[in-house]
């Protein structure tokens, strides 16, 4: 018995079948595997443990597979051992950390907006974190480490950012990407106003523009939504529309920009941290 678990599996040739799912992965390609996404880390697939994500399968090297035995000793998935150098064979890419589980994705309607809507209308405070166009997979998983750091109820997304499931994204958001509700929209700006009037929220926009004020200004109220724009372009002019107030972080006319994950660890600090520390 390998790792002292009963559904633990030797795999010593590339060519093993039970390997499929882990075969040269690439984020694009696992829609077509059973609409898979992987979770890659040790600290992530612990975090992933503690979720209800149906996972299909674990590929392990000898080391990770003893330390996580007692979390995977009752889980009823295929446990496949295999050796470091061969994990990168089977995967296509160096794999250093050890362990990758197969997840298998919900459907789609479980990310839209109606849903989230259901979740949260009687919630009496309610802070949501909203994004269009982010691209940059690294600021996809910081957006969610921030969320959970600051104590965001939900995220949304809007049709043109990427995909918060991908491997990079998730091992970047520390995993919280499979823990922080979100909702991605098809039509972002009808559903901006929905979203205002279902759940009664105020909708902070973060820009430089001549007619934004300082975030410490801003009077966000129980329920808000904070908007962040995409790397390259901010918000588009249909979303500034739409928002109830813009926002912005002062800063050094050298730098009149950062990346979108610190800015919107630093709104958040505001908004929802700011207070409460200086009322200790």
């Amino acid at each position: 018995m390998i790792c002292g678990l009963p559904n633990a599996i030797e795999i010593t040739t590339l060519e093993d079948p039970r390997v499929e799912p882990f075969r040269n992965v690439r984020d694009a390609d696992l829609r077509g595997r059973d609409h898979l996404c992987m979770v890659e880390s040790e600290m992530v697939v612990r975090r992933l443990l503690d979720t209800d994500w149906e996972i299909h399968s674990v590929l392990v090297s000898p080391t990770k597979c003893q330390r996580l035995a007692p979390v995977l000793r009752d889980r009823d998935v295929p446990i496949l051992v295999a050796d470091i150098s061969l994990m990168s064979e089977i995967t296509g890419f160096n794999i250093h950390r050890g362990v990758l589980a197969a997840v298998r994705r919900p459907p789609p309607e479980s990310h839209s907006v109606q849903r989230l809507i259901q979740k949260f209308q009687g919630k009496e405070q309610l802070s949501l974190l909203m994004a269009e166009g982010i691209t940059n997979i690294d600021n996809m998983g910081s957006l969610f480490r921030n969320a959970a750091a600051f104590g965001i109820d939900a995220i949304v997304l809007d049709e043109c950012c990427c995909d918060p499931l991908y491997r990079k994204s998730i091992r970047v958001s520390m995993g919280h990407a499979l823990s922080i509700p979100f909702a991605v929209t098809e039509n972002w700006n009808s559903e901006l106003h929905v979203l205002k009037q279902s759940l009664n929220i105020k909708l902070v926009g973060c820009e430089i523009s001549d007619g934004a004020v300082p975030m410490w200004e801003v009077e966000q109220g129980d329920r808000f939504g904070l908007v962040m724009g995409g790397e390259k372009h901010g918000l588009s002019q249909s979303t500034i529309a739409a928002c109830d107030v813009i926002a912005q972080i002062p800063m050094s006319a050298h730098v009149p920009s950062i990346n979108v994950g610190v800015a919107s660890a630093v709104a958040l600090y505001e908004f929802l941290r700011r207070d409460s520390l200086n009322n200790r």
